[in-house]
């Protein structure tokens, strides 16, 4: 067991311990499909939820975690949870730009670029995100963020120039605008093929925290990561509305106890495994470090560009959120 292991599933108990006991005499069966690999944060924190939720309602509830995108690709689980092919899983949200703007509202370049900020962001956006999941049968439960999104490269960058037709792995709208317009050639690729992408030259770059090219050991065929701290994305943690409506209130308030546990030790998690991957990084043979100051420059200003661009996706909802996010 991992020291972050440990410090997860110890957290979940004391919450679970400290909960009541509750059973409707028939347990529900969840599956619970996660994108990431199996020792990621946010799939150990997925493990600590699930326990804490078995514990507090008796077992009532009983979820298995899926990672890895081993039940569903990253992309299909939104979808399969909205339908009721499971009854919960985890996304990251702002892969569904093309269904609302909303959604992409942590990938806004340069806009919350540290984690205080990011609480405020999502603070500010909660509320109008839980109401466009609610249209959607969903129902959301605790989010998680990344830690800050850095640079990933084959061969060494120090402006936007030298990123002209690489191939670059992206994974939302965002990842794929900045893509295109600093030359690169953005290719669709999800977390789990990650590893296989860059080994075969499928892609020679990326954006993405330190976590997730350590989960891939990327540093087999990539040799920099640019610390620019561009976004802190959010994984979100969702309930199919039909299943969570069948809930009772008893056990709907244990799973959110164990929400909000969940929320915290995640936070804590990726705040931790920050300088932790960082630091792998490195003893894989990775030259870590900030990004040149031409290269920063260069990328605010298309970080400005794609602002511009969201809020005029996103609309009045959308201004309303940085607005708010500003305010505070």
């Amino acid at each position: 067991m991992t020291k972050l292991t440990s410090i997860l599933t110890t957290t979940a108990a004391v919450t679970a311990i400290a909960g009541p006991v509750l059973a409707d005499g028939h347990a529900q069966k969840w599956d619970m499909p996660m994108a990431y690999s199996a020792t990621n944060f946010h799939s150990e924190n997925g493990v600590a939820f699930a326990d804490c939720v078995r514990e507090a309602t008796g077992g009532a509830i009983d979820i298995t975690v899926h990672p890895s995108g081993s039940l569903f690709k990253g992309a299909d689980i939104k979808r399969a949870v909205q339908t009721g092919q499971v009854p919960i899983g985890e996304r990251l949200l702002s892969g569904h730009q093309n269904e609302n703007a909303i959604f992409g509202f942590d990938s806004v370049p340069f806009l919350a670029t540290s984690y205080d900020d990011s609480a405020k962001l999502f603070d500010a956006a909660r509320p109008k995100l839980a109401e466009i999941l609610a249209d959607q049968n969903l129902t959301l439960l605790y989010s998680v963020p990344w830690p800050p999104q850095g640079l990933y490269f084959k061969n060494e960058v120090n402006s936007v120039a030298d990123m002209d037709g690489v191939k670059f792995r992206s994974y939302n709208n965002a990842t794929a605008r900045l893509a295109e317009l600093s030359g690169m050639l953005p290719v669709t690729i999800e977390a789990a093929e990650i590893s296989q992408a860059f080994a075969t030259g499928v892609a020679d770059s990326m954006i993405s925290s330190g976590a997730t090219g350590y989960d891939r050991k990327v540093w087999e065929s990539l040799n920099y990561f640019y610390e620019v701290d561009a976004w802190l994305p959010y994984n979100h943690v969702m309930v199919n509305s039909d299943v969570w409506g069948d809930v009772s209130d008893d056990n709907k308030a244990a799973v959110t106890g164990c929400a909000d546990t969940a929320a915290a030790a995640g936070l804590e998690a990726s705040k931790a495994y920050t300088q932790f991957t960082l630091d792998g990084l490195r003893e894989g043979g990775m030259t870590v470090g900030p990004a040149s100051d031409t290269l920063v420059g260069e990328l605010k200003e298309i970080g400005a560009t794609m602002t511009t661009e969201w809020l005029e996706a996103a609309g009045a909802d959308g201004t309303a959120i940085v607005d708010a996010f500003k305010a505070n």
